[in-house]
């Protein structure tokens, strides 16, 4: 590989190190406010899921990746691993202290 070629992929890779930490601090945020949701929940003694909002989020992240042009079903995945991941929290906050 020339330097030429080289140094334009160190460019790239900056700027995908940057945005896949980007990423990860939102999402550690996301998750800040989730795991409030949680606790909120068990206080109120709701459910941990809530498959309307799920369904309604899904729906709204779709229709926002297509219109950015990214594959649809590639955000739903993406989001569905989110909210599995969300929902376990939930279970888990509900579940401590009990047993």
């Amino acid at each position: 590989m020339n330097e030429e070629h080289r140094k334009k992929l160190i460019e790239y890779r900056e700027s995908i190190d940057n945005i896949d930490a980007s990423l990860v601090f939102m999402l550690a945020e996301r998750f800040k406010i989730t795991q409030k949701v949680g606790f909120y929940k068990k206080e109120h003694n709701l459910p941990p899921a809530d498959p309307n909002r799920e369904q309604e989020q899904i729906k709204r992240l779709r229709e926002l990746a297509q219109s950015a042009n990214l594959d649809p079903e590639f955000s739903e995945k993406f989001l569905q691993f989110i909210i599995d991941e969300v929902i376990r929290h939930h279970e888990q906050i509900r579940d401590a202290g009990e047993a």
